[in-house]
């Protein structure tokens, strides 16, 4: 927004801790952070209010310098911090791609295709017991599961006839389009056929968006003298004692920020964070203590190879590649991710069923193939993909009878009776 661009001297100011630069940063950082979190804004919001969404957006992207957290709530100082945040938002999220990709005018109808795996491990070997505070009744997890799956039915409804409609509309309007690599006119087009006087606003848009990667290039030709600027900075912040900080400080618990006024489930948060961090820690020794055990048993276990005959030992190294083969399958994606893995938004393209033009929808239209991705090749990812889950969802199943029939025999005179 106009109103929140600051000038060149804000920043000198900001370089020396000025408090007449501290409003204009706020400003700014509340304004880019609300953009990227896709909220909405005005710049009628209070100072107050700005802060402390700053602050709690700062903290949840990984910013944990205590020294902004400790800033006033009256915006009243702090510019060179934020001169340090707004840099750190540039360099490790890619700020101002981001803004670019959000504010990007969208032509065609396009879609996002994801086939990547979770990084999360596929089951778990143990459980942790939940305490007498975080037990729920069966009963309203049984109705919010209820509502989830009525939601999901119709949003699955919804996303099938917007495709129904995108195929008449792809349908109707092919070899209208003057590029022969698309063929068809896209929603946005067909509606500007409909109506002409929209011209004007979308050519307004582009000239925009023209402009922002104009100046988007700029910046990138002159990146290397801001960041040899902002090494200045960090000197003089040096030399004032500003960043002596303890040897432990990476160790230190990061505490959310006091914004319990607009986000009252953040101490509950906080708490969970926490409690996650130290199931995650146990899990760890947990790990590092059975990958000795398996180190030590499977040397063992080679010590006495050459007591076993060469027909057994054949036999049993078959079957231990064998099951390390299966069990590492699903870890060789973040060893080596395939090349076949898409993500991102692509552009959907109807093609004739023919081998010549087999593209269904591509990340980039162009006359180069290889940019293209096939809507048959995402079905067949996204179906392996559904039998995976199918197969972990059977075991966690098994799992969980097994737990409940250890818990039942457990229980003198109660019957058990599956629903």
């Amino acid at each position: 927004p106009p109103r929140a661009r600051p000038a060149p001297d804000t920043l000198r100011r900001a370089r020396f801790d000025r408090p007449q630069a501290s409003l204009d940063f706020w400003r700014l950082m509340y304004m880019l952070l609300k953009q990227i979190h896709g909220g909405r804004w005005t710049e009628s919001d209070a100072i107050g209010a700005q802060v402390r969404f700053v602050k709690w957006a700062l903290w949840y992207h990984g910013y944990g310098r205590p020294q902004l957290q400790r800033l006033p709530a009256d915006g009243s100082a702090g510019s060179r911090e934020l001169l340090l945040a707004f840099s750190w938002l540039l360099h490790s999220l890619d700020l101002l791609e981001q803004l670019l990709a959000r504010n990007r005018v969208q032509t065609g109808d396009e879609t996002s295709v994801c086939t990547c795996e979770d990084d999360l491990p596929n089951s778990q070997e143990g459980t942790t017991e939940a305490g007498p505070e975080d037990r729920v009744d069966v009963r309203y997890l049984q109705w919010l599961n209820g509502r989830l799956r009525l939601q999901w039915c119709s949003l699955h409804a919804q996303h099938q006839e917007q495709c129904k409609l995108l195929h008449k509309i792809h349908l109707f309007t092919s070899g209208s389009h003057m590029d022969q690599n698309l063929g068809h006119f896209s929603v946005t087009e067909t509606d500007l056929i409909r109506q002409p006087e929209n011209y004007k606003q979308l050519l307004q848009l582009l000239e925009s968006e023209t402009m922002q990667l104009e100046a988007f290039l700029e910046w990138k030709q002159l990146e290397p003298v801001y960041w040899q600027w902002m090494e200045t900075v960090l000197d003089n912040m040096a030399e004032e004692g500003n960043m002596c900080e303890s040897q432990d400080a990476h160790v230190e618990k990061r505490r959310l920020p006091e914004v319990t006024s607009c986000c009252p489930w953040a101490d509950k948060l906080t708490g969970q964070i926490d409690r996650l961090s130290r199931d995650l820690m146990a899990l760890q020794e947990q790990l590092h203590q059975l990958l000795a055990q398996r180190k030590a048993a499977w040397w063992a276990k080679v010590a006495t190879r050459e007591e076993l005959q060469k027909e057994r030992f054949s036999a049993t190294a078959r079957n231990i590649q064998e099951s390390v083969e299966v069990k590492l399958r699903g870890l060789t994606s973040l060893c080596a991710p395939k090349k076949n893995k898409m993500h991102g938004s692509c552009r959907l393209v109807l093609r004739n069923k023919h081998p010549a033009s087999k593209m269904g929808f591509g990340q980039c239209v162009s006359k180069e193939a290889v940019s293209a991705v096939s809507a048959a090749e995402v079905i067949r990812e996204l179906q392996v993909r559904e039998s995976s889950l199918q197969r972990e969802l059977e075991q966690l199943r098994q799992q969980c009878g097994h737990r409940l029939g250890e818990i039942a025999e457990g229980l003198e005179g109660v019957i058990c009776i599956s629903p």
